[in-house]
């Protein structure tokens, strides 16, 4: 299921969200942030009344739970950015932020909770790495933009995975930390800080469950996938948002973007095809008496 959880999320941050954004790109990023938390927090109370029942209870608190706030911050941070970054008709550039993500991710697996990779996920990884680093040599420059997405998602997943609470109680304490900043700015600034239309408006409400929901999805794909599957998936976003950026709103593709495309979904698709076979690896040895380590576990 952890699979199943992280294409969902992925499916709808690659193509649901950027085209909300983009219909909202009149207003003010810092706007659309505050509305996104605020109607995040109104459907994630309704998830709570709902689903109470079969939470996970937290308590004890552990001083792990403290990271929460780092996380909410760090995942305000990628909010922002990327709201500034579709609104302002630079898709691409998210797009790029998104792929170098999981890069970010494999490496902090690797350092800072042991996860081992096999030799075609490292060959993968490389394949990857490379892609990214032709095209910002073809472009000249860095893109701090795109490495400020990177790098801040990257460090939100690892810190919900050491946290391991509850997917919704995690994004529940997240969102309701960063409700009293939303609701204040909204509040000094009410020009402005909403659409005069109906759709618009819908949009906005809207916004809460496309953000909810594919979060919530991920942290719980989190808690069953290792950080270096999970960070290599999130290429499907990336490469959806590609797509919607060229073939939808117009965005030129480079031919250092082509080179990278092309080279990170080989990386991809290599990288899924070992998961497969040591998947199916350990389906057989299980079905022979032998123990699965916890890597087959977790068909990584």
């Amino acid at each position: 299921m952890g699979l199943v959880y992280a294409l969902g999320a992925c499916l709808i941050w690659g193509l649901v969200v950027p085209v909300q954004f983009r219909w909202l790109s009149a207003m003010a990023p810092e706007a659309i942030l505050a509305h996104r938390i605020a109607w995040s927090a109104v459907f994630v109370a309704v998830l709570l009344l709902v689903l109470r029942h079969r939470l996970a209870n937290p308590l004890p608190l552990r001083p792990r739970h403290g990271l929460l706030v780092v996380s909410a911050g760090l995942i305000a941070f990628n909010w922002l950015l990327y709201v500034t970054a579709v609104g302002s008709g630079h898709m691409l550039d998210a797009s790029l932020g998104y792929l170098i993500n999981p890069l970010v991710a494999v490496l902090l697996g690797a350092v800072a909770l042991r996860e081992r990779l096999r030799p075609v996920q490292i060959v993968a990884v490389v394949i990857a790495a490379t892609g990214v680093a032709i095209a910002v040599a073809m472009a000249g420059k860095l893109p701090l933009l795109s490495l400020g997405l990177a790098v801040s998602f990257a460090i939100y997943a690892l810190i919900r995975k050491i946290v391991g609470v509850d997917a919704l109680l995690g994004f529940c304490a997240e969102t309701f930390l960063l409700l009293p900043f939303a609701l204040a700015y909204l509040a000094v600034q009410p020009a402005g800080t909403a659409p005069a239309d109906t759709f618009g408006f819908v949009l906005l409400v809207a916004t809460g469950v496309t953000t909810a929901l594919p979060l919530i999805w991920f942290a719980t794909a989190a808690q069953h996938l290792t950080l270096a599957t999970l960070g290599l998936m999130q290429y499907i976003a990336p490469s959806c948002l590609m797509l919607l950026s060229v073939f939808v709103y117009g965005e030129r593709l480079a031919p250092d973007r082509q080179v990278m495309f092309a080279l990170l979904w080989l990386a991809l698709i290599l990288y899924a095809a070992d998961s497969f076979r040591a998947a199916r690896a350990a389906t057989g040895d299980r079905g022979s008496g032998m123990p699965a380590s916890p890597e087959e576990e977790r068909g990584t």
